[in-house]
């Protein structure tokens, strides 16, 4: 198998790195996600001390969502608690490793406010490796490098309980500034169609232009540019974020179910019709001038602490 995913990267600073695994069960009732994170592009602690040191900014973030199966953890730990390498990414007492087969992620975390146990263990088996990556900016300061795109997941959490599997998908993204600095909201999609991956980018620039990727790869890992299908609203979120999808002409996307409803960000499941197919994707928006706003910068340390040690 071609190259998987490799922890190693230098992050500059005022930069960011983060590892990104999503997964929805066989069955449509249970979906996660796992985000491993060097120079955590949404910590207020990194923001305030001037994002000089990237690494002593690291979080494993996983939230869970299903019948009676629900966590969200996220907490921040410094360098001293970190050990990166380029098959192993430690943070505190959780970790993702890469065995050159399957992506192994061991986490054990608290959540919070509510501090209770999140426990267990995710397996990721890529059914193939990308290995292109893309520029999201004219500058290239922000890139994302898709490397799982169609894989294989199993899910043994103890808290809460679950166990499950399905499909899932892998990602990665880089960045030389901090993610406001580069974009004012975006949107953003992943579909398992029968033959190919469609992934669709789009939102604007810091600077007022808008910038879109359509792309779809195929079981060799290869990436193709495809025509953009016409845009849709979805429904705001519950903190009146505006959602924006594209899909075929004539058809009706709609959100199936919210699994993360944030004041700046939401990822939904959404029933849509794309490339001439029935299918369901997963979906994201991100304001990130609702992140940028000092009441929501308020907000996070509730949600986001960060460890002593």
């Amino acid at each position: 198998m071609a190259q998987g995913p490799r922890f190693d990267t230098v992050v500059p600073p005022h930069g960011y790195a983060w590892w990104y695994l999503d997964a929805t069960s066989a069955d449509g009732r249970y979906g996660l996600t796992v985000i491993a994170f060097v120079g955590s592009v949404f910590s207020p602690y990194y923001k305030l001390v001037g994002r000089q040191r990237p690494d002593n900014h690291c979080a494993i973030n996983i939230a869970i969502n299903g019948p009676r199966a629900r966590a969200w953890a996220m907490t921040e730990r410094g360098q001293r608690a970190v050990n990166r390498g380029p098959d192993h990414f430690h943070v505190g007492p959780s970790s993702v490793e890469w065995d050159g087969e399957c992506l192994t992620i061991a986490v054990d975390e608290r959540s919070a406010p509510l501090p209770y146990r999140v426990r267990g263990r995710i397996r990721l088996w890529p059914d193939l490796i990308a290995t292109t990556g893309f520029a999201l900016d004219g500058e290239a300061r922000h890139r994302w490098h898709p490397i799982a795109p169609r894989a294989r997941v199993e899910v043994a959490m103890d808290h809460p309980d679950a166990d499950w599997t399905g499909s899932g998908y892998l990602d990665s993204n880089f960045g030389d500034e901090p993610l406001e600095n580069g974009f004012r909201d975006w949107h953003w999609s992943r579909t398992h169609l029968s033959r190919d991956v469609a992934v669709l980018y789009e939102g604007m620039r810091r600077d007022g232009r808008p910038f879109g990727l359509a792309m779809l790869c195929d079981r060799q890992g290869r990436w193709r540019e495809a025509d953009a299908p016409p845009p849709h609203r979805l429904g705001r979120t519950g903190w009146a974020i505006d959602r924006r999808t594209r899909a075929d002409r004539d058809s009706r996307p709609r959100v199936a179910r919210t699994w993360i409803d944030a004041p700046f960000y939401a990822r939904s499941g959404i029933d849509t019709r794309l490339f001439g197919e029935r299918c369901f994707a997963v979906h994201e928006t991100l304001s990130l001038d609702r992140f940028a706003s000092p009441v929501v910068q308020s907000m996070l340390p509730y949600r986001m602490p960060r460890a002593i040690l």
